[in-house]
């Protein structure tokens, strides 16, 4: 999990070839008017653009990316001088888990310029806000733009999204993965819960057999098992799997993640 948060102090507006400039590079709205969802969504439009040229994958629209975009594109407006955080402003990651969003990778590119285009143009020509724009890791994007002092204030957060889900969601997808190595899963997943919560050792059993192989993770990604309980499903020593999961431990920032436990039989 990372965030990347790129500073840009200042835009100079540069040319787009003729044929985008008529469509992207209209003049700045009059100071005072906020929120501008259409010139917030040429910057979508052109990101993606860019990224199917780049054969790279096209972003989503995240309404709480949006959400927190426009409180910090406020926050800048109000400013002048650009920034990715005010005093008593929560950083980048708590903003957007406070607007609703979640995520396992969250980043941010802020500008101040006079169209669309022109703001599109100068993330693309600098090499942190170009591979901010462009991740592979990201697949969500809120933009918001506030015109304040003759120009544009804009703000682009990118993320990758996590689902929400339940713990017998995680659970079942955790379970679904081991399956394919051809191990059982118990049916009663309460012994593995209380492990999950657990920083070591095993909880109490009435009477029940121990595992012999005790995994804990946490991660927002529940597409791929750690590597050690991959070798561990491989080396055929294991016939039944538990799986139980529980409430995350305090993580970095407002990052979204499951915290699961597997025991192995």
């Amino acid at each position: 999990m990372r965030v990347l948060a790129q500073g840009f102090f200042a835009l100079v507006a540069l040319a787009l070839p003729a044929v985008a400039a008529a469509q992207w590079n209209s003049p700045a709205p009059n100071e005072g008017s906020a929120g501008l969802q259409g010139v917030s969504e040429q910057i979508f439009a052109l990101a993606n653009q860019a990224r199917a040229q780049a054969g790279v994958g096209p972003l989503e629209w995240d309404p709480a990316l949006a959400e927190a975009a426009l409180l910090h594109c406020q926050r800048m407006a109000a400013e002048g001088p650009i920034a990715h955080r005010y005093g008593g402003e929560p950083d980048l990651s708590a903003r957007a888990a406070q607007a609703g969003a979640h995520f396992s990778v969250i980043e941010e590119n802020v500008a101040v310029g006079t169209s669309a285009g022109a703001i599109h143009d100068e993330w693309m020509q600098s090499p942190g806000h170009r591979a901010n724009l462009l991740s592979p890791d990201v697949d969500r994007m809120g933009v918001a733009v506030v015109a304040a002092r003759g120009a544009l204030y804009a703000v682009a957060d990118y993320s990758r999204a996590v689902q929400q889900l339940n713990a017998a969601q995680v659970e079942a997808r955790v379970a679904a993965l081991i399956r394919v190595s051809g191990v059982a899963i118990l049916r009663d997943p309460s012994v593995a819960r209380a492990a999950c919560a657990m920083d070591g050792g095993m909880p109490p059993t009435a009477g029940g057999a121990m595992p012999r192989f005790v995994m804990r993770w946490q991660a927002g990604d529940l597409d791929q098992l750690p590597q050690a309980l991959v070798d561990k499903l491989a080396s055929g020593n294991y016939r039944q799997a538990a799986v139980g999961s529980c409430p995350a431990q305090i993580s970095e920032g407002s990052f979204t993640a499951y915290r699961v436990a597997v025991l192995l039989y």
